[in-house]
């Protein structure tokens, strides 16, 4: 019977150490998912402006202002494993997020368009012709907003959760993985800009 207790007792231990070490690495996993995020909303945005030749409106520019230097912001935070990167990524973000629901909020004209100073204005809809029905809800302000959002998220769970210090090996394996996420990611795009170019 003591026996059976033991082995109970090391079995609910392992299961808890397990449980620590996948909440840890979804933890440290948040970073890595607010830089694809990031590298996703730059790369999209430049290939509606490039290859596609929309001109962005002067709200579009200010989320760009802010999400740019976001990704650059948490490839280094990563590269350089530093704990207190959801300290200085959050401002961007959490900005990025008000300024992209004003922007929204303009285009579905739920709110008056601002006046614009740029080409275009800033109630202008690339998007509808290609969106339609169930979808049509999806405008370029709304893309920035959901990646400016999820960074918001991952990064305060980074902050809130507590970053994890990782070995050696893992800190190795972070730094490859955000590597990897921003030349997948700058590959694509310019795959797509060739396929449409062709």
């Amino acid at each position: 019977m003591a026996q059976v207790a033991q082995d109970a007792a090391a079995t609910s231990r392992e299961s808890a150490a397990e449980q620590v070490s996948v909440l840890t690495g979804l933890t440290a996993a948040t970073r890595h998912i607010a830089l694809l995020s990031a590298m996703l909303a730059t790369c999209g945005s430049l290939y509606f402006s490039e290859v596609l030749r929309w001109i962005p409106c002067e709200l579009c520019w200010y989320q760009r202002i802010l999400m740019y230097p976001l990704a650059v912001v948490l490839l280094v935070g990563i590269l350089r494993d530093d704990r207190g990167l959801a300290w200085y990524g959050l401002p961007f973000s959490l900005s990025g997020i008000a300024l992209s629901l004003y922007h929204y909020l303009q285009v579905i004209q739920l709110i008056p368009p601002a006046a614009c100073v740029g080409l275009v204005p800033c109630g202008i809809d690339y998007l509808t012709p290609i969106l339609t029905g169930p979808l049509s809800f999806i405008k370029i302000p709304f893309l920035a907003l959901v990646a400016f959002g999820l960074i918001s998220v991952m990064l305060g769970n980074y902050a809130l959760a507590g970053a994890p210090v990782p070995s050696a090996q893992g800190r190795r394996g972070s730094r490859v993985a955000a590597v990897v996420i921003v030349v997948v990611t700058i590959l694509v795009f310019v795959g797509l800009g060739l396929l449409v170019g062709l």
